[in-house]
């Protein structure tokens, strides 16, 4: 009796397949398929226990005067409950198969009932006011920061940044990214001005006194190669001296030479205060100027900068930087122990802990959230409300009558119990005031 004719598999016209469920989803719908089942059944059952009720009292009626009574309940309350099935069933379906006007609702209105309810989500949940209120109660920015702090929850955040490097660096092919880089490099070398630079690289070398360390170096240096071609300069002294100066002589004076030199690299290497060191400091800061004021060192240092630039190996270096570039994100990211994850976790806390001391922040980001909701909300509320209604307008008929009999049809057949008690007993009150007036 509450179910529909089966249609003739052979006749019946094929219908969209429905969405894959997941199994979550297909679960938590056989569970309120079972619920609904059990309702049924119990609503059902109540009708028939009020028709034996029926049958048997007005069996006993004639007899017992006062069994009218049941009879009269019973009877109301098969009344209300078949009235209550039938409207309930005409919600999802014809009652009994039969095509009677005005049942079958959901299924012959089913585009008109998406179109209201994306009518009526655009109007109640879309709306700014709503929507902003709502944002501004979720305080945002707080539970951003209390979430940032948490040094598990930003490893799992570091973690998910690093993946996302390593999959764009893996998605991004080296012959497109590569010539990028490089001729990027190149286009900003060549817009940095190369005396000014120097210049300042210099000045800071002079006020630090890495040239003085650079100085020691070399003299230690300068005093090493001597002593190493020692036997070198002796001949070539041979070779410089006239040929009537005697060998002796020679030694004499290599010797002298000799020992000049090294005492005065040694004098240069252990005085701080020399002489020497005075004039380079002195000729190490008007470089400094020339390279700054100078138009002709200006000119010169571009032309080397161009020579470097031009060199074939600074450009191999340039054209293989990406790829070295790449595989040390790649690497890094992929290793939660490696300087880029513990940075990244590191920040992530840090941004926290800002966040949540600076209230003025937290306002602006939540300001700034709220904007970008209501502006999202005003480009394309007209799309959400396009969404749900074309989605319903794609379900099958039977299929989304049977998904919004899943949802509300176990709350429903309360109404066919309810039906059943509260026809009874007002058939019990009718019979009684009809009985002591009449």
């Amino acid at each position: 009796m509450i179910d529909t004719l089966a249609p003739d598999p052979a006749t019946a016209t094929p219908r969209p397949a429905p969405a894959a469920a997941t199994p979550r989803s297909a679960q938590d719908e056989a569970e309120r398929a079972a619920a609904l089942a059990r309702m049924k059944r119990f609503a059902t059952g109540l009708l028939i226990a009020m028709t034996v009720v029926f049958v048997i009292a007005r069996a006993f009626e004639n007899r017992h005067p006062w069994v009218g009574y049941v009879r009269a309940t019973a009877e109301a309350a098969m009344v209300g409950a078949l009235a209550d099935w039938f409207a309930v069933t005409a919600l999802f379906k014809h009652p009994l198969g039969l095509p009677i006007p005005h049942t079958a609702i959901i299924p012959n209105r089913k585009d008109d009932i998406g179109r209201g309810l994306g009518t009526f989500v655009q109007g109640n949940f879309l709306s700014g006011p709503v929507l902003a209120e709502k944002i501004r109660s979720l305080q945002i920015a707080d539970r951003i920061a209390d979430h940032l702090t948490d040094p598990a929850n930003a490893e799992r955040l570091a973690a998910t940044a690093g993946d996302a490097i390593r999959a764009v660096a893996e998605v991004l092919r080296d012959e497109d990214v590569a010539p990028a880089v490089e001729e990027m490099i190149d286009a900003r070398l060549r817009a940095l001005p190369a005396a000014p630079l120097a210049a300042r690289m210099l000045e800071a070398a002079v006020e630090d006194g890495h040239h003085q360390v650079l100085l020691d170096t070399l003299l230690k240096g300068t005093a090493r190669m001597v002593d190493k071609n020692r036997d070198l300069l002796r001949q070539r002294l041979d070779r410089e001296s006239p040929w009537w100066v005697p060998d002796a002589v020679d030694d004499r004076i290599f010797t002298k030479l000799y020992d000049g030199m090294q005492r005065f690299l040694e004098d240069v290497a252990s005085d701080p205060d020399h002489e020497v060191r005075g004039h380079i400091d002195e000729r190490a800061r008007a470089l400094v100027e020339e390279l700054r004021d100078s138009p002709e060192m200006a000119a010169r240092g571009e032309e080397i900068k161009a020579q470097l630039l031009e060199n074939p190996a600074l450009r191999t270096w340039s054209a293989s930087l990406w790829t070295d570039l790449k595989g040390a994100m790649v690497d890094a990211s992929a290793d939660p122990d490696s300087e880029l994850r513990r940075r990244l976790a590191d920040g992530i806390v840090r941004f926290g802990e800002t966040l949540r001391a600076d209230p003025e922040l937290r306002a602006k980001i939540d300001r700034g959230i709220e904007r970008a909701v209501i502006y999202l909300l005003e480009q394309y509320r007209d799309e959400v409300a396009d969404l749900i209604s074309g989605t319903v307008a794609r379900w099958d008929a039977e299929d989304a009558s049977r998904r919004i009999e899943l949802q509300v049809g176990r709350d429903l057949q309360y109404i066919r119990i309810n039906g059943t008690v509260v026809g009874g007993l007002a058939g019990l009150v009718i019979f009684t005031i009809s009985r002591h007036l009449f």
